[in-house]
């Protein structure tokens, strides 16, 4: 589906009103982006959506009454074709993971920015996966070594002996100029392989090449 053409209609949950209305915020003046719901907490979010059926939602892990992972199953289950984003603090990263594992398609922390927003609710819109870029190497690998696979269904990929040169130092988390050094190439090939590697794999940064990298064994964290 493209974006050129749909609006993506999103609904909140968090029980903290001076966040929902930030979020607002992040959303005004967004063409490609809709509220049509907000909630306090999981359970008034189920109701919400059963009436504005939203392309996606935002959840806060914590929540009162029902809190983000239940709200979440929930959501599969009435809602299956609901793509859901979760929402953390920082020393989140547990329950970050029983996120995803309960059926988030990715998540941010509640300091996101405009773009990053809009990124990851296309990504998801999309059928794919949105890791906040702030992702720390324990957390990335915590989601590698979990049950959840959002590649299980996927087709494998092929890749050249370069780009799997490139996939290994960008799971060690050197930087473009780093890897163009170490392999003797211009930063403008490297960044170039490493668009090609992000789409082959459905992944919109470094975070989700390393994770599918240590599903697939091209990588042991």
């Amino acid at each position: 589906m493209s974006y050129e053409y749909s609006t993506i209609k999103i609904a909140i949950a968090d029980d903290h009103s001076i966040f929902r209305d930030g979020f607002k915020l992040l959303l005004r003046n967004q063409p490609l982006l809709e509220l049509v719901g907000e909630a306090e907490h999981g359970k008034e979010l189920l109701d919400v959506a059963a009436v504005q059926q939203p392309d996606v939602v935002i959840l806060d892990i914590k929540m009162p009454v029902m809190d983000g992972i239940e709200c979440c199953k929930q959501i599969k289950k009435k809602f299956p074709d609901m793509k859901v984003i979760a929402l953390s603090m920082f020393n989140d990263d547990n329950l970050i993971v029983d996120m995803l594992e309960a059926g988030a398609k990715g998540y941010l922390l509640k300091n996101t920015n405009k773009q990053e927003l809009l990124e990851a609710a296309k990504a998801v819109y999309d059928g794919g996966t949105y890791y906040c870029n702030a992702t720390s190497t324990k957390l990335t690998k915590m989601i590698a070594e979990s049950k959840f696979n959002p590649y299980r269904n996927h087709p494998v990929k092929r890749f050249t002996s370069r780009e799997t040169d490139i996939i290994i130092l960008i799971c060690e988390q050197l930087t473009n100029k780093e890897i163009a050094g170490k392999l003797g190439l211009s930063i403008r090939t490297i960044e170039s392989h490493r668009e090609k590697i992000q789409e082959k794999v459905g992944a919109r940064n470094s975070i989700g090449v390393a994770i599918y990298a240590v599903k697939h064994g091209i990588f042991e964290m």
